[in-house]
């Protein structure tokens, strides 16, 4: 057997120099637009364990009992490190998404070197030399612009081997040339941002006189400034735009991160023993700075603003994730009473088999308002409607327009788990699925696509993929708003789970789907409304049958979409999970006054003790 040098991430300047063999532990070190460095060397890929659905739906499972016996043990002792005595829900709110990340990334490339230590025999392996800190984010914002990049990945399975202490294996320090890639060579700021953020600033100095203690708070609710600004003024307040400061940056001290986790006992297979013994030592090392050097800064910032004291109710869809000054100031108002309400913030929740987020944001929340779906199990879980259908957006297609094909990206590497394609492998395989649709299309229909590509590459170069298959098909950046580009199509094709397709059909917009089930597993109980949407041509699961029903009804959309069948499968489907209330303003106003109410002798109590 020929022995291997193991390269596990994109970073070139890991990878042997003499042109020796290669074992590259996934397929997010193959870079395309690398292609002509790669190719051509004598290279074997690691078999990616998730490509085994079952083993991934299991190891979901097993991870979760992980992540809630880690999430106590690190709240115990964030608690001993602090001097303070929250509860448990206080540090799942504040921590509970980037432990519930680093855990399930964790595991992943930990299994993948020991899976490559099985594959062949291995010579050496190349790390890059580092600081003790380097790599640790300073906030949950920082960790998921930092966890997508090639660096942070090389760090932690250098780490891990480190962990692992493997003896047959030449671990070699390198130090870094400076031609790391990017995973995702793209920044969200713009001249226009910017112009915005620096009016929003102007306009929130006035913000503390027009503030009564005891409002509704809303921070990011999803429901767009005009129809925020409405429910405040039906709930009786002025309406205000609260964002949070910029957090600074908080300088890492190995002095304060001297302790291992402490787990209880729980009965788990004997790898899942090795694999908590590795959490147990890598997570003091990896938690952000702001919730070790940088708590007490920010923990007296959130006392600071001028947010309301006592706020009836607290409500955000998108800011439990990476706002770490809203989630301090959010888990010390829950300790006292306050409701906190959260609103679903796009598709894949309550269809998909697995999702980590929905979890979680579940087990955060007073209230967990939905977009039409609930959950027998689940009390809080409160069906509302779409959120983003209360502008009550409704247009006619152009009916000499374009088939849009929206494409669907994700990291190279896997992040949280849920039911989507994996990885950069099982990322090839969708886009080969997209390569069958089109080229299952007659010729006539291929020049009527307009292919929408992420504004995010994350390494893929969707473009060049494009431009090499298809050298004439027309593609958009995916700058230009989804809207914008509906307004001139006569069909939406949807090619993921996630939150465009309910959009298109709340808005009773021609839409084809198809997807891998294979990749997008789904909950047993949502079968039946799939089947509907499938029985009258909408849900497709191969590409070869979507296209054939484009060619289908290309003629006669209109014929098709408003055929009795096909309106009466998208109606059920969208009451279920695209809902759109006929006052919705009204109806949210009226369960936010109940749910505020309710809480409000609980909150007084609270403060008074």
């Amino acid at each position: 057997m020929v022995a291997r040098n193991l390269v596990a991430t994109a970073l070139e300047d890991t990878w042997p120099k003499d042109g020796a063999p290669i074992l590259f532990i996934g397929e997010w070190c193959k870079l395309y637009d690398r292609k002509h460095i790669w190719q051509d060397l004598d290279y074997k890929v690691v078999p990616y364990h998730w490509d085994d659905r079952k083993k991934l739906n299991n190891d979901y499972k097993d991870l979760l009992v992980i992540y809630e016996s880690a999430m106590t043990a690190l709240a115990e002792k964030l608690n001993e490190v602090h001097g303070v005595n929250h509860s448990l829900r206080y540090w799942r709110i504040l921590i509970g998404p980037w432990l519930g990340y680093f855990i399930q990334m964790l595991f992943d490339r930990w299994y993948m070197l020991r899976r490559a230590l099985a594959v062949c025999e291995l010579d050496s392996i190349r790390v890059i030399k580092r600081e003790e800190g380097d790599g640790v984010p300073n906030d949950m914002a920082d960790f998921t612009s930092m966890f997508v990049e090639d660096d942070w990945n090389e760090m932690i399975f250098g780490q891990i081997l480190s962990f692992m202490s493997i003896l047959e294996v030449n671990v070699e320090q390198v130090s870094a040339c400076g031609n790391s890639r990017s995973g995702t060579g793209y920044d969200k700021k713009t001249v226009s941002t910017g112009l915005k953020e620096r009016l929003h600033r102007i306009v929130a100095r006035f913000y503390p006189a027009l503030t009564r203690p005891d409002e509704y708070f809303f921070i990011s609710s999803y429901l767009g400034i005009k129809q925020e600004f409405l429910l405040q003024i039906k709930l009786g307040q002025i309406p205000k735009l609260w964002r949070s400061p910029a957090l600074r940056k908080f300088k890492y001290s190995a002095g304060t991160r001297r302790w291992s986790l402490n787990f209880p006992v729980i009965q788990m297979a004997e790898e899942w023993t090795n694999f908590r013994a590795l959490v147990s030592s890598l997570v003091p090392k990896h938690v952000p700075t702001a919730y070790i050097e940088g708590y007490s800064a920010i923990e007296k910032m959130a006392n600071g603003l001028a947010w309301p004291q006592s706020p009836k109710l607290i409500f955000t869809a998108n800011c439990w994730n990476s706002d770490d000054l809203f989630k301090i100031w959010a888990a010390e108002k829950a300790e006292q009473g306050v409701p906190l309400v959260l609103g679903q913030h796009g598709g894949n929740y309550g269809i998909a088999l697995q999702n980590f987020n929905e979890e979680l944001q579940i087990s955060i929340s007073d209230r967990f308002l939905t977009w039409g779906w609930e959950d027998s199990a689940q009390k809080k879980i409160k069906s509302l409607g779409i959120l983003k259908g209360f502008e009550g957006r409704k247009f006619q297609q152009d009916k000499k327009g374009k088939a849009l094909l929206v494409e669907f990206i994700m990291p190279r590497y896997s992040y949280h788990m849920f039911s989507i394609p994996v990885a950069a492998g099982q990322w090839v395989e969708y886009f080969e699925d997209q390569c069958r649709f089109v080229n299952a299309l007659p010729e006539e229909l291929r020049r009527e696509l307009l292919v929408r590509l992420s504004m995010v590459d994350f390494g893929y170069s969707q473009s060049s993929r494009w431009c090499s298959r298809f050298p004439d098909i027309e593609l958009d950046a995916g700058t230009r708003p989804m809207l914008e580009l509906l307004k001139q199509a006569r069909l939406y094709i949807s090619t993921y789970n996630a939150t465009t397709y309910l959009e298109s059909l709340s808005m009773n917009f021609p839409t084809l789907i198809f997807w891998n089930p294979g990749y997008w597993e789904l909950r047993e109980e949502v079968l039946p409304y799939f089947q509907l949407l499938k029985e009258a041509g909408i849900f497709h699961e191969t590409p070869e049958s979507a296209a054939r029903k484009m060619a289908e009804v290309w003629d006669d959309i209109d014929g098709w979409w408003h055929d009795l069948k096909t309106q009466k499968a998208r109606e059920v489907f969208c009451e279920r999970f695209a809902h759109i209330l006929l006052k919705p303003l009204d109806s949210m106003a009226s369960l936010l006054r109940e749910i505020g109410s309710n809480s409000s002798s609980k909150v007084d109590e609270s403060v008074t003790n």
